[in-house]
């Protein structure tokens, strides 16, 4: 395997690398802040206060206020206690309306809840990834307990106007929650300006740890905590906090909000695209006419398998992902890109490819000269 600094990492969706600032937060707090924040004594409560600095900032990022921040231990579990707990409130309601291009967080979840008797509404997309947005106004009654919806899709960057999709369910009395997993850190978002009363965002897709992520709650929404014990969060999630995880996400929320690389970015990621279009004739930008994330480029090489392109990637030492990262090993076509109407020679060899503020253009270059190479073997042995 090549070592990390030979690796060219194109797979930002998946997971980022940390700021050298985070890592620097987190160790000096594994060192020195170790204390309860619980605890009474002066040790513990300037433990607390760490925590609560970093629910600050992470509310500066999406322009909440710090009581309505809930750290979680990611995304999934943010959208889990969303959802769920938004449901176990409104047990009289029994109808969910979502969308046909959901992370698996959200997705799975649903069909469970079909198993337990919710009727469960999916709304789809063009064949840009672009929401029905007449479908959604249809689908929303007034049994609907919860409307759910992801920003910006993991797997192609196609982002949903979440703020007037929100306008319209919550018109309809449903809660609504925003899977914000892969927009926070992306794109502006300013929670006091949609109607949104929940938002699901995760540290480790913006520069900060894995296993720590918020709930943003508005003020005056209940729900009900899937893990209870201490009175930690408001009394939504109960255990001993990670601090650690939480210092480092306030540091990674802190940089994000200052951030003005997504220009940059952008055009990175255009160049990218441009030149594997230029050199590979069977190449697909997916979702390419809709409005995106900056970073996100999802190429469907038509006739090939993603299996097969990934492979060769890696060996070559470049990182990227098939679709979502958390379906790898799957042979069936993404369900974002089958739900797009995306041709199956084209589904089967989408290639992913996420970049992030570390990825330079020596870097898209290389990648761009590269992989047409990989694509003429694969080519002769298909």
């Amino acid at each position: 395997m090549k070592c990390v600094s030979e690796m060219i990492y194109l797979d930002n969706n998946a997971t980022t690398m940390p700021l050298p600032k985070v890592v620097e937060a987190m160790a000096a707090n594994l060192r020195d802040g170790y204390a309860n924040p619980s605890s009474v004594h002066q040790f513990g409560q300037s433990v607390r206060h760490s925590i609560e600095c970093a629910r600050e900032q992470v509310a500066s990022l999406i322009g909440a206020k710090p009581r309505e921040i809930v750290f979680t231990s990611g995304g999934t579990e943010s959208i889990n206690l969303a959802i769920r707990g938004a449901l176990a409130l409104h047990p009289e309601r029994r109808r969910i309306v979502t969308t046909s291009v959901e992370h698996s967080a959200v997705l799975r979840l649903v069909e469970n809840l079909e198993g337990e008797g919710y009727t469960v509404e999916r709304v789809g997309v063009d064949s840009q990834g672009r929401i029905d947005e007449s479908h959604w106004s249809k689908a929303l009654t007034d049994d609907t307990a919860l409307a759910t919806m992801i920003h910006a899709n993991n797997e192609t960057g196609v982002v949903f106007d979440v703020a007037r999709l929100a306008d319209v369910a919550v018109k309809c009395g449903a809660v609504v929650h925003v899977d914000a997993v892969q927009s926070v850190g992306k794109i502006p978002i300013d929670v006091s300006k949609a109607a949104a009363q929940l938002v699901s965002l995760s540290a480790h897709k913006f520069h900060g740890p894995k296993g720590i992520g918020a709930l943003y709650v508005r003020r005056r929404t209940r729900i009900t905590p899937l893990i209870v014990g201490g009175n930690q969060e408001s009394l939504l999630r109960g255990g001993t906090e990670h601090v650690a995880g939480i210092v480092g996400m306030g540091v990674a929320a802190e940089a994000a909000r200052c951030d003005e690389v997504c220009v940059d970015i952008g055009r990175l990621r255009d160049a990218f695209e441009e030149g594997v279009l230029a050199a590979v004739p069977f190449a697909h930008v997916n979702g390419c006419d809709a409005q995106r994330i900056c970073n996100t480029s999802n190429i469907g090489f038509e006739g090939i398998s993603a299996e097969a392109i990934l492979i060769l990637l890696s060996e070559a030492g470049i990182c990227a992902s098939a679709g979502a990262a958390c379906s790898s090993g799957s042979l069936e076509p993404s369900h974002v890109l089958t739900a797009m109407g995306i041709d199956e020679r084209i589904a089967h060899g989408a290639i992913r490819f996420s970049l992030s503020r570390f990825t330079t253009r020596q870097e898209i270059e290389r990648v761009v000269e590269t992989l047409p190479k990989l694509l003429a073997r694969l080519t002769v042995l298909s």
